[in-house]
């Protein structure tokens, strides 16, 4: 009989692949990279419904910097599938390691906790699960489904892993009809041996485009991280490769290096060269662009979504 070993990643080392690698030291932040800490009492109330219902969230095990400002308005992003990712990139802070089952339970879980915080709008997203044969796609389709039934008037967002080598997956999330759907590049094709080495650059530009291909009338989003060692040519690039595949909205933002074993920071791009690329991907063609030093895939999502649904009703007015 096999025994199968659950690791708790709040108990474990949350990057044992990075053990033994040389120290980055963490350069200090500009004076435009600044967050307070959080100490409004809804954060501290969101904080706590998160708790109750056994959730886990992005915004708490990447060390998202805007935590303090979403929470205080009841907004978090959930992350479904567990805390522990079977990837290991460079810039994610997201404990690496050996999953855990599927929780059967979840999905209306978190259901019932976007309900309790009246969400207009709501991100979903998940560790890596390549342990499961599709990604954890039925899964994704199965918190869409509850969150129809226990809040129909919120929007759905989902940011999905790239499904690699799982036929069939993004079919399964996109009949269940998210709202928008989104997949982040996350960074340049040069530096994916480097920064994103488990995934394919062109398998995420073409999850991204089945998308597209299956169903026109979801929003499909991708984001980047700049300050990694990438050139603004090679962005503007995966711009027009985003372009091609019809994406929508575009997220621009500062990488922030959580740890000294993670990937170090090779520029801090300034707020007007973040205006510069946000002109650029307009210029392209995008309905929504958002580029600030401290933009992330969900930062901002509701207005976001509101935006750009706005700018397609305009777009099908002036065609």
């Amino acid at each position: 009989m096999t025994t199968r070993v659950e690791i708790d990643h709040r108990l474990a080392v949350r990057h044992p692949e990075k053990a033994r690698r040389p120290d980055n030291p963490i350069a200090a932040k500009p004076s435009w990279i600044r967050v307070k800490a959080p100490t409004h009492p809804i954060y501290h109330e969101t904080r706590a419904l998160m708790r109750d219902h056994g959730l886990v969230t992005v915004c708490e095990e990447a060390a998202c910097p805007n935590i303090g400002e979403c929470w205080s308005q009841r907004h978090a992003t959930m992350m479904i599938m567990g805390g522990t990712c079977t990837r290991a990139c460079s810039f994610c802070n997201v404990a690496t390691g050996i999953p855990g089952a599927l929780d059967a339970t979840e999905p209306d879980r978190v259901a019932d906790a976007v309900a309790k915080l009246g969400l207009r709008h709501v991100v979903i997203t998940s560790v890596d699960r390549d342990d499961l044969r599709d990604g954890g796609a039925a899964h994704f389709a199965a918190v869409i489904r509850a969150l129809r039934v226990a809040a129909p008037l919120t929007t759905v967002e989902v940011l999905t892993p790239d499904f690699l080598r799982k036929p069939g997956a993004v079919e399964i999330v996109v009949q269940a009809r998210p709202d928008v759907f989104n997949h982040n590049l996350e960074t340049v094709p040069r530096l994916y041996p480097t920064i994103r080495p488990g995934a394919r650059y062109f398998q995420s530009l073409r999850l991204l485009d089945q998308v597209k291909q299956l169903d026109g009338g979801i929003f499909t989003k991708s984001g980047l991280m700049v300050g990694l060692g990438e050139t603004k040519p090679e962005i503007l690039q995966v711009m027009d490769d985003l372009r091609v595949a019809d994406i929508d909205f575009l997220t621009l933002g500062q990488y922030l290096q959580p740890t000294v074993k993670h990937a170090a920071v090779a520029e801090f791009v300034t707020p007007d060269g973040f205006a510069d690329y946000a002109a650029a991907a307009r210029a392209k063609g995008f309905l929504m662009v958002s580029a600030t030093p401290l933009t992330r895939s969900s930062y901002h999502a509701d207005a976001d979504f509101a935006q750009l649904r706005a700018a397609r009703a305009n777009k099908l007015v002036v065609a």
